[in-house]
């Protein structure tokens, strides 16, 4: 390598610390002398891209916080897949306490990346300013977004298809007799909860349902806040409860028995993402069930396909995986006698 680099520097006329800048996209180099470097490479029939594989390509995976149990098997898999291509992950986690995601990629822009992938981020909440994603993309470097809808900046865009998800879930419900449905969301900026809202208020004219049958609340991801939000819900006598998140469910089912409400005998509750351990929670968890194991090869795949040509970097792809139902102990035909504390709740 080193012999390369001051081949590649001589006849360049700049130094070989000039030519590492340009290969590992860091800053510090000017407009002229960057295209003076890469005009070289070409004359000598090498490309940046090649000269990044002969050392270590690192890979940044950014992502929330890791209390949703949903992203650590995420980013478990990546990281695997990753490493199966030589590929070194650093593991970007912010938090409320903690590092922003913008204080991560400001710390980033002085890394030399080869690609980065968001599990999670603003970019998936409308209205948010892109611009420090852009600083990745203007240096070339390959980024790869989880669960959003194509926003206006250069990527590959993977997720699970929300509308399809969302509609199998009431689906079943209304299958099991139910006709009071509530639906538990995330953020109401949040665009993977409003892709649920709009598909589900679709089904609910479709089936002739009065806004009273199937009222939203919305709140943030989490146990607590899904349990405050469920029991609005619950207090305006839904029988079933549809939920964004596997952790908005929980907070439900809690909700439910704080107000001597059973499930499934009472309200039903289903989730999404059918997070680890969810089959061994009582009552298992109805879910949809995210292809992780798909989700992050096609993410890893389109990230190396970027990384070999860079125009592919430069253009917004997506791609969309069917979700899969998995039914279980959480949701239940409609109860045709409801218990007293349901009774009580359907008086108000």
């Amino acid at each position: 390598m080193n012999t390369r680099l001051a081949d590649i520097a001589e006849k360049a006329g700049v130094s070989q610390a000039t030519i590492s800048r340009v290969i590992n996209n860091k800053p510090g180099v000017s407009d002229d002398t960057r295209n003076t470097v890469l005009n070289t490479l070409s004359s000598m029939g090498m490309s940046k891209e090649r000269l990044q594989r002969s050392g270590t390509r690192l890979v940044a995976i950014i992502a929330p916080d890791l209390s949703n149990p949903i992203f650590p098997k995420f980013i478990t898999t990546l990281i695997t897949l990753l490493a199966q291509h030589q590929l070194l992950p650093i593991v970007c986690v912010y938090t409320p306490s903690g590092t922003s995601e913008a204080g991560f990629l400001t710390m980033l822009q002085g890394q030399p990346l080869s690609a980065a992938i968001f599990l999670a981020g603003s970019y998936d909440t409308k209205d948010t300013n892109l611009s420090i994603y852009r600083s990745l993309t203007d240096r070339n470097i390959p980024c790869a977004f989880l669960n959003s809808t194509p926003r206006n900046m250069d990527g590959l865009f993977v997720g699970t298809d929300d509308e399809a998800a969302i509609t199998m879930v009431l689906h079943h419900l209304i299958d099991l007799g139910h006709n009071r449905i509530g639906l538990l969301l995330g953020d109401r900026n949040h665009y993977p909860s409003i892709l649920k809202h709009q598909a589900a208020q679709r089904l609910f004219k479709e089936k002739g349902f009065s806004p009273d049958q199937a009222p939203t609340a919305w709140t943030t991801y989490g146990v607590d806040s899904g349990r405050m939000a469920a029991r609005t819900l619950l207090e305006q006598g839904v029988t079933a409860i549809a939920c964004a998140s596997d952790q908005l469910a929980l907070g439900a089912i809690r909700a439910a028995r704080s107000m001597n409400l059973s499930v499934p005998g009472d309200v039903s509750v289903a989730g999404y993402d059918d997070s680890p351990f969810m089959s061994d929670i009582s009552p298992s968890l109805t879910s949809v069930h995210q292809p992780v194991d798909k989700i992050c090869q096609s993410m890893v795949n389109g990230v190396l396909a970027m990384m070999d040509n860079h125009k592919l970097s430069r253009r917004r792809d997506v791609l969309v995986f069917e979700p899969e139902l998995v039914v279980r102990e959480s949701t239940g035909r409609v109860s045709p006698i409801p218990t007293d504390a349901a009774r009580d709740l359907n008086r108000h």
